[in-house]
């Protein structure tokens, strides 16, 4: 493992990971959800390791104004410049070979904005993982509260903000009520681990104000249908879970009729934290498109020779 950085076109540094040898013929790509970091694909990366070793090039990193990499001013907070480090990434850790890039929320908006912001990548994707995201229309999630929803859809993400601005991380580490209910009541499903909401409070915690405000905002006009003919005949599977409250399942069903091919699974009972909660669903559908990418580089080397 190797843990380094890369400056974004606009001057940021970002945080990035990377296991497995220069010369794989296969990388993965794994891009986090809103207000997350890297280790939101903790379980699929220790998966990917012990299934393919170093055959494979695994990446991750922490989206600007996330985790470790720097902070980002709210109008930079956008999805285009998201899909613009996703392209960096890949054109610094991974130049070569097949790509298999999976996304979850925001990041699965970022791979939506591949054909506008990094077309040179499609040539080379052997596979899409789509998990709990959208391609657009999120001004009609209601939070699964068709009354109150909207009003709170709209509130919460700058009531975290002004909480972010006003108490100290290591208060709201003390009394992480408001985060605690809101990742037990909004992102998850059932069952839910402890150690996971742990997590992904802790996360929200350390979330910069101007990443709460800032990337909402964007996510509400974000409108990436027309893109997804792009994608046809790339091997992609979309992941839902069935009580995803943030990306429900009518917004995986728009991805995978969007997009030619597309493979649907909806988990029962899941929430929004797909990788969390079903580890084993999510690390499966995405080594088979790592097998299929491996298995179309192997066929290619063999053309070539």
């Amino acid at each position: 493992m190797t843990t380094t950085s890369l400056t974004t076109y606009d001057g940021l540094r970002l945080h990035v990971t990377v296991h497995g040898p220069d010369d794989a013929p296969v990388s993965v790509l794994l891009s986090h959800c809103w207000t997350a970091d890297e280790s939101d694909w903790h379980y699929q990366v220790a998966d990917l390791l012990s299934r393919f070793g170093h055959r494979v090039r695994v990446i991750t990193w922490d989206h600007r104004g996330h985790g470790q990499s720097d902070p980002t001013p709210e109008r930079d907070c956008t999805i285009p410049n998201l899909a613009r480090d996703l392209g960096a990434v890949a054109e610094t850790f991974a130049p070569d070979g097949l790509l298999v890039i999976a996304g979850h929320s925001v990041g699965g908006m970022t791979i939506t904005a591949i054909p506008e912001e990094c077309p040179e990548l499609l040539d080379r994707l052997a596979g899409i993982a789509l998990v709990s995201t959208s391609c657009g229309d999120l001004r009609t999630v209601t939070l699964g509260l068709p009354e109150m929803g909207p009003l709170l859809r709209d509130r919460l993400p700058f009531v975290l903000a002004t909480r972010a601005r006003m108490l100290s991380r290591s208060r709201r580490q003390r009394f992480p009520i408001i985060e605690r209910s809101i990742a037990r009541r909004f992102l998850f499903g059932d069952p839910k681990r402890p150690r996971d909401v742990g997590h992904v409070v802790d996360q929200m915690i350390h979330c910069a104000p101007e990443t709460w405000s800032g990337f909402f905002r964007d996510m509400m006009t974000h409108d990436r249908v027309g893109n997804l003919a792009r994608f046809a005949d790339i091997p992609t599977v979309v992941l839902v879970g069935s009580r995803d409250l943030l990306t429900p399942p009518s917004h995986a069903r728009a991805l995978a009729n969007g997009i030619s091919g597309a493979h649907l699974v909806v988990a029962p009972d899941a929430g929004h934290y797909l990788p969390f909660e079903r580890r084993e669903v999510v690390s499966e559908e995405l080594c088979a498109l790592v097998d299929g990418a491996l298995a179309r580089a192997g066929h290619e080397e063999r053309a070539a020779g």
